[in-house]
């Protein structure tokens, strides 16, 4: 893999794990364009990228980010202690948090099919283009809901089940991660604030799980070659930058309602995949 090839890849993935217009998606379409699909060093370069929009969220929320571990310790001691089920949901740190682990079980019994998700999406074009079809009518309507005015404090259950549901749905590629945890956020009450950083603190444990999944297969597939760690570093280091700057973005364009202009996206992008993927098939 050439350092041009890291550069543009780690672009790629920055932008788009928080724009919501899918990360996975563009990826494939990358390598589509390019002739280049994942090589035998795909897994582990992933993991690098998707370490770097993992830092990115950690820096970009930092605050949250925290608040947050603070409050897990506090929470992890109060188990031994005896104290947690009677200090409760106390603050709104600790409700976030446990609405946080109630929207990553949902993901669990989707871990086991996601190697069938994967193979409809890189067999299919045409299923590529619908899923980014799904995401511009998410992002169309979740700019016409009612505003939700739900803080941290105030999520239920509920909440966490919605936004779990359609983080599963993500899985697939050109569905948007981020895009379907806002959207979900705001269909279900939450402000526009709280959408967002509820969105990429789910993101944290999700990437990183992610990541943990791919060094698994690199290392399976015996995928570590020393002379490509300068590109391993070179994606990690732009897919940070770059993802700090989109994350900035995201949080201004949701705030301001312009969200349909990714909608609008996704929809051309979808409809010109439709397109090839059907040109395949006649073909």
């Amino acid at each position: 893999m050439s350092i041009l090839d890291a550069i543009i890849q780690g672009i790629i993935q920055g932008l788009t794990e928080f724009l919501p217009v899918s990360s996975s998606g563009h990826l494939q379409l990358y390598a589509y364009v390019t002739g280049n699909p994942a090589s035998e060093t795909g897994f582990l370069f992933s993991a690098f990228l998707h370490l770097g929009t993992l830092l990115a969220t950690c820096i970009a929320f930092w605050s949250t980010v925290k608040a947050l571990a603070a409050e897990l310790w506090h929470m992890v001691k109060d188990l031994f202690t005896g104290k947690l089920f009677k200090e409760g949901l106390a603050n709104p740190e600790r409700r976030m948090i446990v609405m946080l682990l109630l929207s990553l079980v949902i993901l669990v019994p989707f871990y086991f099919l996601r190697d069938a998700i994967e193979y409809v999406a890189q067999t299919y074009l045409i299923a590529l283009g619908c899923f980014f079809l799904y995401t511009a009518v998410i992002l169309f309507l979740s700019d016409r809901c009612k505003k939700g005015q739900k803080e941290a404090g105030e999520l239920t259950w509920k909440e966490a089940l919605t936004v779990g549901v359609f983080q599963a749905l993500a899985l697939f590629p050109g569905i948007s991660r981020s895009g379907s945890t806002i959207c979900s956020g705001l269909f279900a009450g939450m402000s526009r604030d709280m959408a967002v950083k509820y969105s990429f603190m789910l993101g944290i444990p999700t990437i990183l799980a992610g990541c943990l999944v791919e060094i698994k297969d690199a290392i399976a597939e015996r995928a570590f070659v020393p002379s490509e760690i300068p590109s391993y570093i070179v994606g990690f280091i732009v897919a940070a930058v770059v993802g700090v700057l989109a994350i900035r973005l995201v949080d201004l364009l949701v705030k301001s309602n312009k969200f349909k202009y990714f909608a609008v996206y996704t929809l051309l992008l979808g409809l010109v995949v439709i397109g090839f993927g059907a040109a395949e098939l006649i073909r």
